[in-house]
C-alpha cells in the first residue's frame, strides 16, 4: 500500500468499530505500517468478513463488543493486554446516527445514540487512559464529525454527541498531559462510506454538498485515516488537546 509512512512498526492499536467504513480503512493503514492491530465490533460475522477482507495477519485480532457496555470494554481491553502486552493507541471511530428531529425523539432513542457515540467512546478512552497512564506514554483519537459544530437536520442528538467527543478530548488531553499521553480528534465531513451512502450515491444531493467544499469533493475513508495515523505517530508528539477538521475546506467557507 502506497502512502505515507508514520513509524508505527510493533505498535498495539485497538480500533474500535473497525469491522466497517473508516475504521476498516484506519486497520488497513495500520497492517501496512507493521502495526499490530486488535478491532472491535458488535456482530462477529462482520468481524470475520473484515478480516478476510484484511487478509491472513497474526497481527490483527478480532473481538466482538459493544463498547457502550463496561464488561464488553473490559473483555476487549483485557484481550489486547494478554495476547500483546501492552497498548501503544486507541482510535475510538464506532458512530452511529439514527434520523430524527430533536424534539420530535424520545429518551430511549437519545439514549441509543448518546449511548453509541459518546458514552461507549468515554469507556474506551478511560480504560485505555489508565493502562497508558501507567504506561506513561500512548495516543487516543476520537473520530468526531463538523456535525459537532453545524447543526443539521436530523442530525442533531449525533451532533451533540459529538460535540461532546471533542469536550471530553480536551478535558483528557489535559488529564493525561502529565503521563506523555496524547489525546486528539479528528473531524471528518462527508465521507464516501455506507454510512453517508444515500446523500453522496444521490447525484443531485452530491453536487449540492461538494458546492460547499472547497476541495470540490467529499472524503475518501483514506483521507480520514491518514490523519488518524499522524496523530498516533511521533510527529504528533506534541499535539493534544486538538480536533482536526478533515472536510475538504468546508468548515472554512
Amino acid at each position: 500500500m502506497t502512502g505515507p509512512s508514520y513509524g508505527l512498526k510493533d505498535k498495539v492499536f485497538v480500533v474500535t468499530g473497525g469491522s466497517r467504513g473508516i475504521g476498516l480503512e484506519i486497520a488497513r493503514r495500520l497492517l501496512s505500517e507493521g502495526a499490530r492491530v486488535a478491532i472491535c465490533g458488535r456482530k462477529a460475522e462482520n468481524l470475520e468478513t473484515a478480516a478476510a477482507a484484511l487478509g491472513p495477519s497474526d497481527r490483527l485480532l478480532t473481538v466482538p463488543a459493544h463498547i457502550g457496555r463496561q464488561p464488553d470494554v473490559d473483555r476487549l481491553f483485557a484481550a489486547v493486554i494478554a495476547r500483546y502486552g501492552r497498548l501503544d493507541g486507541l482510535v475510538n471511530n464506532v458512530g452511529m446516527n439514527i434520523a430524527s428531529g430533536t424534539l420530535d425523539a424520545d429518551a430511549d432513542l437519545w439514549r441509543k445514540i448518546i449511548d453509541s457515540n459518546l458514552t461507549g467512546t468515554y469507556l474506551c478512552a478511560r480504560t485505555a487512559g489508565r493502562i497508558m497512564r501507567d504506561q506513561r506514554a500512548g495516543k487516543i483519537v476520537s473520530i468526531s464529525s463538523i456535525a459537532a459544530r453545524r447543526a443539521a437536520p436530523l442530525m442533531g442528538i449525533y451532533g451533540v454527541a459529538k460535540a461532546g467527543i471533542e469536550m471530553m478530548t480536551r478535558v483528557l488531553a489535559q488529564e493525561l498531559a502529565p503521563f506523555n499521553v496524547q489525546v486528539n480528534a479528528v473531524s471528518p465531513g462527508m465521507v464516501r462510506t455506507g454510512f453517508s451512502q444515500p446523500f453522496w450515491e444521490n447525484a443531485e444531493i452530491y453536487q449540492r454538498i461538494v458546492a460547499g467544499i472547497p476541495l470540490g469533493r467529499i472524503a475518501e475513508p483514506s483521507d480520514v485515516a491518514h490523519a488518524v495515523l499522524f496523530l498516533c505517530s511521533a510527529g504528533a508528539d506534541f499535539i493534544t488537546g486538538q480536533t482536526l477538521c478533515v472536510d475538504g475546506g468546508a468548515s472554512a467557507v
